[in-house]
């Protein structure tokens, strides 16, 4: 299949500059981005020509070449870029350059000149319960950097432009010898990109991105947990050379809670209870996400007696159905109580007096056990 012309790929007229072509592929490979379109089976071919046609036109010498001679003056260049096959020079390579971060890089060295996509950012976010189990919006406050607004990213002062290394010739790398012995090493000016800025940015100083504290909106969507991450495309960090930016991926964690205790879609709480209505029985109200709801406790229950109280945990972020809450009873002991109210409890205790078996029969049982223990022990 014979190929597009590269500056129809990159939508550009033939004598657009290097700021035009940067626009463009920029425009174009965040738009064709494999990681944007999972349900695309063309984006990826789409992606590779855009990436193809920035490579050669970014290229003074490959540029002139294509001008030139077109597709053939720069197709099956040994060790050249060529994209006929998968030598050094291969597509492979060139592809491992330009989103090498993502894709895993070929194993030819990077060039610095290439498109390099933006780190990817974390925000950490604590979250009440309730807020996570019905969702919400958030404002979240980021650093992070961005493209330099005056240069466009070029790192250059509008009206000047970069020059050829003087130190390497525009090489990107210097070689020193002493006597047999040679060493060839990132050229110390450029930092291995072949180019130097005679007149920095004054804004980003020739970095070609500045700082900015941004504020963003976030959707948390019902019933997320901690541990669910949240991804928000292209807030990362800005990009090297027009490549496209990160990713920020916002990490939730949900606050201890003063009732509930979350596992999973299911609640849990502790019920207190005092010792009349837990050996008689009785109705309490107890607490849901929900709002209240009656809770019937049966006569004689016993410290520790859960009851289940289904739908009123979490309905889950990725589906299903809502867990249930989950009441632990506790039997409490009372305190402060009146010399009155003391000599009714003596009475009462009197009255239990004989028929332990028969009243308590966990702490009967336990006894019992207890003395035929010591039994055993005797020889």
């Amino acid at each position: 299949m014979s190929k597009r012309d590269y500056y129809e790929v990159l939508g550009i007229e033939r004598g657009a500059d290097q700021k035009e072509i940067k626009k463009a592929y920029r425009r174009l490979a965040q738009k064709y981005h494999p990681d944007r379109n999972p349900d695309d089976d063309t984006s990826a071919e789409k992606f590779r020509e855009v990436s193809e046609a920035y490579e050669v036109l970014t290229d003074s010498e490959k540029r002139a070449a294509y001008d030139q001679f077109g597709h053939a003056g720069v197709d099956g260049q040994a060790g050249g870029g060529g994209f006929g096959g998968a030598g050094a020079g291969g597509f492979s390579d060139i592809f491992g350059d330009v989103f090498g971060d993502i894709f895993g890089g070929g194993g030819a060295r990077r060039n610095p000149n290439a498109p390099q996509r933006g780190s990817d950012l974390r925000y950490n976010l604590e979250l009440d319960l309730e807020s996570a189990v019905a969702g919400t919006s958030v404002d979240i406050r980021v650093p992070r950097h961005i493209e330099c607004e005056r240069c466009d990213g070029d790192g250059a002062e509008p009206g000047s432009s970069k020059e050829t290394c003087p130190t390497c010739n525009g090489m990107g790398q210097v070689r020193m010898q002493q006597g047999f012995f040679a060493v060839q090493q990132t050229c110390p000016t450029c930092h291995g990109s072949g180019q130097h800025i005679k007149v920095p940015c004054h804004k980003c100083n020739g970095e070609g991105r500045e700082r900015e504290t941004r504020t963003l909106s976030v959707k948390i969507p019902a019933g997320v947990d901690t541990g669910d991450r949240i991804r928000l495309n292209a807030e990362g960090e800005a990009g090297i050379n027009g490549g496209p930016p990160g990713d920020l991926y916002v990490q939730v964690a949900i606050k201890p809670h003063h009732i509930f205790e979350r596992e999973g879609r299911h609640l849990q709480c502790e019920v207190p209870i005092n010792f009349v209505d837990a050996t008689l029985g009785g109705e309490l109200e107890v607490p849901t996400l929900d709002g209240r709801v009656k809770l019937k406790i049966p006569p004689e229950t016993q410290t520790g007696k859960m009851f289940r109280l289904k739908g009123k945990g979490v309905k889950p972020v990725r589906g299903g159905p809502a867990g249930d809450l989950l009441c632990r009873v506790v039997v409490e002991t009372p305190v402060k109580l009146s010399e009155e109210q003391k000599d009714l409890l003596r009475t009462f205790q009197d009255s239990l007096d004989g028929s332990n078996s028969h009243h308590s029969p966990k702490k009967s049982n336990f006894f019992d056990g207890v003395k035929k223990f010591f039994e055993d022990m005797k020889p």
